[in-house]
């Protein structure tokens, strides 16, 4: 297998018409030509959230392995975003569908070994936790090997976890240098704010805007309020994301802000940047995920000296002011 790293590698992403790629591409025109890059998304282009000019550009569903092939052809590194996923109310309605983007990563591994490619970066998930580590709401930070014994969240965890082992396995079978981060709760401008993808950030701030443009003046939290997590800032993943595919770290590795945080406590931030202040409904009825979840980082700062450092507050401004002018363009198009 192909290990050396040329001098001018061709990059191939996937997922990139998305969240997460769209940012992933965006900084690896710093660092490679336009015409090095290859984006890959299943959606047509209109649908993408950035496109850059002079990238390849390719729309693909990857699930077939004739599409990975084609897409990989030519190709040195790889970085493999693309998935079927939301936030937590989408995850738990749609676990079949979460669970057949094992074909992805299954095809895109495939592909990547007949085309020799010399990195291969696969993007998984907290969700690969064991639960049953996760029912407290002030937990201890989990730490890489509280994967196992096995007991992810069902559908999208499983998923997660099943490819984490084959690339495992590719690596050890066949030579393919893999590398897997396990992403905490991203979030920033051109995530998902509407539609029932949404995740917790984007979808507190676009409550917050509701209420207080349409002057309701009262705010819907899934849950009691009282689950913790972390979140990690876009820019603290995309820089993550490429100090470990480029690192010697062959095992799964965490990559989340280690920012503690109680659901309250992230409205009361969006009420704060919105100089609003809502009444709180909560919905105990509604899909809320585990209890508590956090990130150790004592691996990360062992292994790389770095750690996601973005507060929640400074990327939470940052974030609601690019929802706030979705939501503002979209409200004025609607009625045009």
């Amino acid at each position: 297998m192909n290990t050396a790293i040329k001098e001018k590698p061709y990059v191939l992403v996937t997922g990139a018409g998305g969240f997460i790629g769209g940012h992933l591409v965006s900084k690896l025109l710093h660092i490679y030509d336009a015409n090095r890059i290859r984006a890959v998304d299943i959606k047509p282009l209109e649908q993408w959230k950035q496109i850059f000019e002079g990238v390849d550009n390719v729309v693909g569903d990857l699930q077939k392995i004739d599409e990975c092939h084609r897409v990989c052809e030519g190709v040195d590194f790889v970085y493999n975003l693309a998935s079927d996923m939301g936030g937590i109310g989408f995850i738990e309605t749609n676990k079949a569908l979460c669970m057949l983007s094992v074909l992805i990563n299954t095809n895109m591994l495939l592909a990547s070994r007949d085309a020799k490619v010399s990195r291969y970066f696969f993007s998984s998930s907290a969700c690969v936790y064991n639960t049953q580590k996760q029912q407290e709401f002030q937990l201890s930070p989990l730490s890489e090997e509280d994967a196992y014994p096995a007991m992810p969240e069902d559908g999208y965890g499983w998923e997660k976890l099943f490819s984490e082992r084959m690339c495992r396995h590719f690596s050890e079978d066949f030579g393919l240098a893999t590398r897997v981060a396990r992403f905490h709760n991203v979030y920033g401008p051109f995530c998902t704010w509407r539609g029932g993808r949404d995740k917790a950030p984007a979808a507190t701030c676009r409550k917050v805007i509701e209420a207080n443009v349409n002057q309701k003046k009262e705010i819907e939290i899934w849950g009691d309020g009282k689950q913790t997590r972390s979140f990690m800032y876009i820019d603290d993943c995309i820089e993550g994301i490429l100090k470990i595919s480029m690192s010697d770290i062959n095992q799964p590795i965490n990559l989340g802000s280690s920012e503690l945080v109680t659901i309250n406590h992230l409205v009361d931030l969006v009420e704060e940047i919105a100089e609003v202040k809502l009444k709180r409904v909560y919905n105990t009825n509604a899909a809320k995920g585990v209890n508590g979840r956090n990130s150790d980082n004592t691996k990360i700062i062992q292994l790389l000296n770095w750690e996601p450092s973005t507060r929640l507050k400074d990327g939470m401004r940052e974030t609601y002011g690019w929802i706030y002018e979705q939501y503002i363009q979209a409200s004025t198009a609607a009625r045009n």
